[in-house]
């Protein structure tokens, strides 16, 4: 007895002995700052600058063939490694697998068994296959649906995180302001304040919190693009954005500020572009002076892909990789993507004394802290696939994709045919016979560029087949080819694609002559147009386009529109493209117009339901329609002197304003109110660079709104501010908030909207971030363009 005593008391010794050895890093009851210590004190050179690194999935590709080659496999992991990029072009089968293989030799084969973070796309939607895929960015905007947004890319953070990913490269918080640019799809529209109120939504939904804590089942996000990314010149895809301060600080970085001070992102990606002659990759005082000291953010900055690469190879600001890596990381650029080439010399950097030792450790600890944050130290199980295919499977996805797909649609014409007085839309089951759906975009459902592959994705043709089944005929017809190369419904991806060739006027003569003798047999016809894939997507090489010269409808898109309308017969036009499109005489001859943008894998179904009426339109553009090429720019916080002066053969009114949108009802607005805050005392102040929690609260401006139609519907109030006179000159407008309301038919409420320091503050003619004394005019209304005035005074 005594025996067993004396051995029950060496194996208790013994435990105690063996975990008193544990590491604390691998100790999850620790706090993340002591562990991520404990973990950067045990850590080599090689095996810091490793995790500053990234690679890619498929460059080599994780298959069998590496990791039978335990040589091969050592020389790219034996030191661990802290990112790694997605491969686009694999099942989710063979990606779990690999993610498996690779995590599991990096936890249980190097020497510290750090886990690796698995990166992805999620733009609007996992850019994987069998997934979900909402509106693109732009559509999703013209929602200005915060609530559903949260509840959108909480959805696809779970669809993410369940396949392994850990960080998304997502939201897109770019202000554009030239549409020319390929990518304005992805942005959520030219104003700041929207941009960083639906992108803080985004993170949120990403991340499951407010406060920059990741929660289980969520995943890091990413805010693209820091910064001036949206208005490059002569709107070409990377090229220069040479604003003052004043215009890169109150429009550009506004979205990143507001995201950082709402939402807290984890990382942030450096722009490609430059400002000021400095590109961003190598910017201090925009990656560290402002993100870091002025914002207070604590996460990492990731490159753009090639980012640092195009320090020596296209800005030519540096020699080669090594002096790159060195500006780059000096700038504060936390890890190299998408291949880690040039962070590879950060080791022989430090060994040089070129870069603190001190300085790299800080870099490396964001990348363990976040690490530690996502949970990858703890749980070490593999990632299931079942429980994979099973989120692939449910339709939850489906029907967020369908809600946000109705709301996001923007009704921007609705006109009476004939003698009636009633408009044209909504259309009744059994009021035609006969429907013809024509245009190249009505048969194939176009996702937009960053999309990943449904496992269904609804069609004009087929939601509008599927809505009148039984109650009328549907007809079809091809009408033209916008290019044929990208424009069959046989294919599944088009964005790839990179040579465009584009169709003769000969060859979409005789399919606009087709679709006439098919129009001709029907009683309303539906006209579908606008751009595919391969006309408005990112320009990444040299014969991979996306940019735009001309906004006019491409490939005889407009003669189809044009023969519609000289058949005599009710026409509507939908457009479905990444941009806002020059199209004055659409908008002057179709009778109604819906805008659909890339639209989701519920495009079809939504169209339907807005068409017969099931649905009310109550989109809104967050971007504001030209009415050629030749007003771009043309967003709609201008300033004064903007629009002085007309052109000689055009006015400079845009042809639909920020936020314009119709309903099938009516709303009707009471003269808005103010009432002063109770001693608000105002005051000409600095509010220093972030404003400060609990601002300065000025009043309130409410708004009665009344449903004054006979159909149910949701209308988005919109609150612009203006200060009168002020020491730098102000836009004659901007939006500082907004709220979407659902009214019953006679139904009103009340809207009131806070006046507080955020929203008066400006950066003044010293370059301080204050409020001045004076009037400022608030205007409350249903646009940018339709709204009523009252003044509100601050100070003397």
């Amino acid at each position: 007895m005594k025996f067993a005593t004396f051995l029950s008391f060496c194996l208790f010794c013994c435990f105690c002995h063996l975990y008193a050895q544990q590491p604390a890093y691998k100790d999850a009851k620790q706090p993340v700052a002591k562990r991520v210590a404990d973990l950067l004190s045990r850590m080599t050179l090689d095996e810091k600058v490793a995790q500053l690194q990234t690679m890619h999935a498929g460059r080599p590709k994780l298959d069998d063939k590496l990791f039978s080659n335990t040589a091969k496999l050592d020389s790219l992991y034996k030191n661990g490694m802290g990112m790694i990029n997605p491969a686009f072009d694999e099942t989710m089968d063979v990606t779990i697998a690999a993610r498996n293989r690779l995590q599991e030799y990096l936890r249980t084969k190097t020497r510290l068994g750090i886990p690796i973070i698995f990166i992805d796309e999620a733009h609007h939607g996992l850019v994987q296959r069998q997934v979900d895929v909402f509106p693109h960015g732009i559509g999703l905007s013209c929602s200005w649906d915060v609530n559903l947004l949260e509840k959108i890319y909480t959805h696809a953070a779970k669809q993410a995180r369940v396949r392994g990913t850990s960080l998304v490269l997502s939201p897109v918080v770019d202000v554009t302001r030239d549409p020319r640019w390929g990518r304005t799809g992805e942005t959520l529209g030219e104003d700041p304040y929207l941009c960083g109120i639906l992108g803080s939504a985004i993170v949120r939904g990403f991340q499951g919190s407010n406060n920059g804590s990741i929660a289980p089942g969520h995943v890091a996000a990413t805010l693209k693009h820091f910064t001036g990314h949206g208005q490059s010149e002569s709107g070409s895809n990377q090229a220069p954005a040479n604003y003052s301060q004043r215009v890169i600080r109150e429009a550009h970085m506004e979205p990143f500020r507001l995201c950082v001070k709402y939402a807290n992102p984890a990382a942030i990606m450096a722009s490609y572009n430059e400002i000021d002659g400095l590109p961003s990759h190598g910017n201090k005082w925009l990656l560290k002076d402002v993100l870091r000291k002025e914002w207070n953010y604590n996460g990492i900055v990731v490159s753009d892909w090639f980012g640092i690469d195009q320090l020596w190879n296209k800005h030519f600001i540096a020699t080669d990789q090594k002096e790159a890596a060195l500006k780059a990381f000096q700038a504060g650029v936390t890890t190299d993507l998408p291949y880690g080439v040039n962070y590879r010399h950060l080791g022989t950097l430090v060994k040089e004394n070129k870069i603190n030792t001190k300085t790299l450790d800080s870099a490396v600890a964001k990348i363990l802290e976040l690490k530690f944050r996502l949970g990858l130290f703890d749980d070490q199980q593999p990632i299931d696939l079942e429980k994979a295919k099973e989120n692939a499977a449910g339709t939850e996805g489906r029907q967020l994709a369908l809600k946000i797909a109705e709301e996001s649609m923007v009704l921007l014409k609705n006109t009476p045919f004939g003698n009636g007085n009633a408009n044209l839309l909504p259309l009744k089951k059994d009021q035609y016979k006969k429907i013809a759906v024509v245009g190249p975009m009505a048969a194939v459902n176009y996702l937009g560029d960053y999309s990943g592959l449904p496992s269904k994705n609804v069609s004009l043709l087929e939601g509008i087949t599927n809505k009148v089944a039984g109650s009328a005929e549907v007809l079809y017809a091809k009408g033209c080819l916008i290019t044929k190369n990208g424009d069959s419904i046989s294919q599944n991806n088009y964005q790839y694609i990179d040579t465009i060739i584009f169709p003769t006027a000969a060859e979409n003569a005789q399919l606009i002559d087709e679709a006439v003798k098919t129009a001709q047999q029907a009683d309303i016809v539906i006209v579908a147009v606008g751009e595919n894939e391969q006309l408005s997507r990112e320009a990444w090489g040299p014969n991979h386009f996306g940019d735009m010269a001309d906004l006019r409808l491409q490939s005889q898109q407009e003669d189809l529109v044009k023969a519609m309308v000289a058949t005599g017969k009710p026409v509507v036009v939908y457009l479905t493209h990444g941009r806002p499109l020059a199209i004055p005489w659409v908008a002057q001859n179709a009778h109604a117009i819906v805008d659909g943008w890339f639209m989701g894998e519920e495009a079809g179904n939504a169209f339907a339901n807005i068409l017969f009426g099931d649905v009310n339109p109550s989109g809104k553009l967050t971007i504001t329609y030209p009415k050629s090429t030749g007003q771009v720019p043309v967003f709609y916080n201008h300033k004064p002197s903007a629009r002085y002066f007309n052109y000689v053969a055009e006015d400079k009114m845009p042809l639909y304003p920020f936020g314009h949108g119709l309903s099938y009802t009516t709303f009707s607005y009471s003269k808005p109110r103010v009432k002063m805050a109770t001693g608000a005392q105002a005051k000409k102040t600095s509010l220093a660079s972030v404003e400060p929690a609990g601002n300065q609260v000025y009043g309130t401006v409410e708004v009665d709104v009344t449903n004054s139609g006979s159909m149910a519907g949701d209308e988005i109030v919109q609150l612009y501010i203006r200060q009168k006179v002020s020491s730098a000159t102000r836009p004659v407008k901007e939006l500082k908030d907004f709220t979407r309301i659902s009214l019953e038919p006679g139904q009103t409420k009340t809207v009131s909207f806070t006046i507080d320091a955020g929203k008066l503050a400006f950066w003044n003619a010293d370059m301080q971030y204050a409020v001045e004394t004076g009037i400022f005019e608030c205007m409350v209304g249903r646009s940018s363009t339709d709204l009523q005035k009252v003044e509100l005074k601050v100070g003397k």
